[in-house]
């Protein structure tokens, strides 16, 4: 037998109902009585209002069980001693619905008493009571920890995409302080952010200087309005490669990613580049590294060297040449993207390849030379 029933016929559920069951009336009373699908009713904020308030107590178990036990009143005025005997705590001039302006708070309510009170639940018997949240973060929270989650509703935001929770500005009272006036936001203009993917891209070196197309197929989640569901969406992207792309680009699709709160994502590519057998990246520069035997080193040496598009370009030194010497090759490198028609350098380095084993006499004749 509980105290009193306001707060479960505000859900229109009994209070025997189970967590799950409170929360499914919350969901529902909420998506009925929110102001935003409510404009031409100027009741539906006090009923958004009673009904969040309602599902924060009891959707805590410990304040509902001081409810149940003791009523709305009590727990409102902090619950820190025990109800007269023969008297019910939500009883005559305890917490009436009728007239209330401002949901189920002791403010401006017949049989509160003068002015607004602010409470702070309180569990070790301090000298103050619960205050209610705003309904608007009552709402976010019970969306931003999966309450909504449930049923066919997989996503309460989506519903609202224009909302954006406030947070109570706070009265200045604490503990036993009386007389100050709960405060709370008003609802603030809609600030949300869509939300951007990203996933890499792996490219060839090649693909890179060619340019390429690349087709992905991507799956993703969308929201369908008229069953109220969220469903899989596969779509064919063609990506855009040109020629000289770094690592590191952004390829962007706008509004190709997953449908949220707010709007759908956006999608983006970015270009990650694989590693290449023989050259080195260097901005619009490519790299190359040849061996010289250190005998070719010292007295002159010829090579020849692959392009990045297939040619055969000859390289030589007349010696002595040192390990890390490098020469450069112009407009053999890396298309430059932002300069079509342009080029970077190929650079040839050489690292001089060192014998492993010297005979005695080799030493003798190198020192003689040398």
């Amino acid at each position: 037998m509980v105290a009193e029933k306001k707060l479960y016929d505000a859900l229109s559920i009994q209070p025997t109902a189970s967590q799950d069951e409170i929360k499914k009336a919350y969901r529902k009373a909420a998506l009925k009585w929110h102001p935003d699908k409510n404009k031409d009713n100027p009741n539906a904020s006090e009923k958004f209002k009673e009904v969040s308030q309602a599902y924060e107590i009891l959707s805590d178990p410990e304040k509902r069980k001081v409810y149940d036990q003791y009523g709305l009143d009590f727990l409102l005025r902090g619950g820190t001693e025990a109800p007269p005997q023969g008297s019910s705590a939500g009883g005559a001039g305890g917490m009436p619905f009728e007239g209330m302006p401002s949901g189920f708070g002791m403010g401006g309510m017949p049989g509160g008493g003068g002015g607004g009170r602010t409470f702070h639940f309180s569990t070790g018997g301090g000298g103050g009571g619960f205050n209610f949240s705003n309904p608007d973060d009552i709402f976010s929270s019970f969306f931003k920890t999966g309450g909504a989650g449930m049923g066919d509703d997989d996503d309460i935001f989506s519903q609202f995409s224009n909302l954006r929770s406030g947070r109570s500005g706070g009265s200045g009272s604490s503990g036993g302080q009386r007389g100050s006036r709960v405060r709370e936001s008003r609802h603030r203009a809609p600030t949300l952010e869509v939300t951007t993917v990203e996933r890499d891209l792996p490219i060839t070196l090649e693909q890179l200087f060619k340019g390429t197309k690349k087709k992905m197929n991507i799956k993703r989640k969308t929201f369908d309005e008229a069953t109220g569901k969220r469903k899989m969406e596969e779509k064919l992207l063609e990506i855009d490669i040109k020629p000289g792309y770094k690592a590191g680009t952004k390829i962007k699709f706008k509004g190709f990613g997953d449908q949220e709160e707010g709007g759908t994502q956006d999608l983006h590519f970015i270009i990650k580049e694989k590693e290449h057998d023989r050259f080195e990246r260097l901005g619009d520069d490519l790299r190359t590294t040849i061996k010289v035997p250190l005998k070719e080193a010292l007295t002159g040496w010829k090579q020849t060297v692959n392009t990045i598009d297939g040619r055969n370009v000859s390289v030589s030194g007349s010696g002595p040449t040192p390990s890390g010497y490098e020469t450069h090759f112009p407009e053999l490198g890396m298309p430059k993207s932002k300069k079509p028609g342009e080029r970077g350098d190929m650079i040839v380095r050489v690292q001089v390849d060192f014998p492993t084993y010297l005979t005695p006499t080799q030493k003798g004749q190198l020192k003689d030379i040398l």
